[in-house]
């Protein structure tokens, strides 16, 4: 379990769902905005960040749903950021509303990423930059594959009195970009065109599929080796049975 859970706002750890409605569906998705699909779904990457944080029972970790303050049926200033994480709020109220309702929920989510795309890439960093702070959002990062849309490939800000501030990146050996997620407890990293969430207490990259797989992996050989053992050490019971029992005859 990490830091994040235990700092967030745990006056907000069960909010009390109010009557509402749920937001319409989802806008279908440019072919232009599929990049948050590639960097996040595609390669599990929402899964392993989801798995990691823990707590599924009072965490979000998911995309593409709506963002608004309050219940509404007009979507004007309503947001839809690529990835949205909160601690000690209430998941089956965000299914049910089929958005993250601030008043519903008692408290802005705790981070939200927006991925970049040649359609997006203006209002991730000037529009929605302002209309995050306003929410009163903690953290709000931008990834760019290219660095085209955004004009930098990895950029964070942190929410103080009321304002974004970035956070301080880092460029590391082989062109990698890294900034420290205090919200997440987690190192965020631009890597040959590729996000990445690394963990600070162990310096590695958060558990993939290629690590669970590896784990299984390594897990039925441990059990192998360990039957091939039972195996043969029962032989050589029986063996030394039999050797007293001649004996005995």
């Amino acid at each position: 379990m990490t830091t994040a859970n235990t700092t967030a706002n745990t006056a907000a750890k069960n909010p009390q769902p109010r009557s509402g409605y749920p937001l319409p569906d989802p806008p279908d998705r440019e072919p232009d905005d599929m990049t948050s699909f590639d960097h996040l779904a595609a390669n599990g990457n929402a899964h392993h960040l989801a798995h990691h944080l823990g707590r599924p029972e009072t965490t979000i970790v998911s995309g593409e749903h709506y963002l608004s303050p309050d219940f509404t049926r007009d979507l004007t200033g309503v947001r839809y950021p690529d990835l949205l994480i909160a601690f000690n709020v209430n998941p089956e109220a965000y299914r049910r509303s089929n958005a993250y309702i601030i008043s519903e929920q008692g408290k802005p989510p705790d981070f939200v990423l927006e991925i970049a795309s040649r359609r997006t890439g203006h209002t991730d960093v000037v529009d929605k930059r302002k209309d995050y702070a306003a929410l009163g959002i903690p953290e709000y990062w931008r990834f760019d594959e290219t660095g085209q849309h955004h004009r930098t490939r990895l950029a964070g800000d942190r929410l103080v009195n009321g304002q974004y501030q970035p956070i301080t990146l880092e460029q590391l050996p082989g062109g990698v970009i890294q900034g420290y997620s205090p919200v997440l407890n987690l190192r965020i990293r631009w890597n040959q065109g590729r996000l990445e969430w690394h963990d600070p207490a162990t310096g590695r990259h958060i558990l993939t599929y290629d690590d669970q797989r590896e784990t299984t992996r390594l897990h039925r050989e441990a059990l192998g080796i360990e039957r091939e053992a039972r195996i043969a050490a029962e032989a050589r019971v029986r063996e030394l049975e039999e050797q007293l029992r001649q004996q005995g005859d």
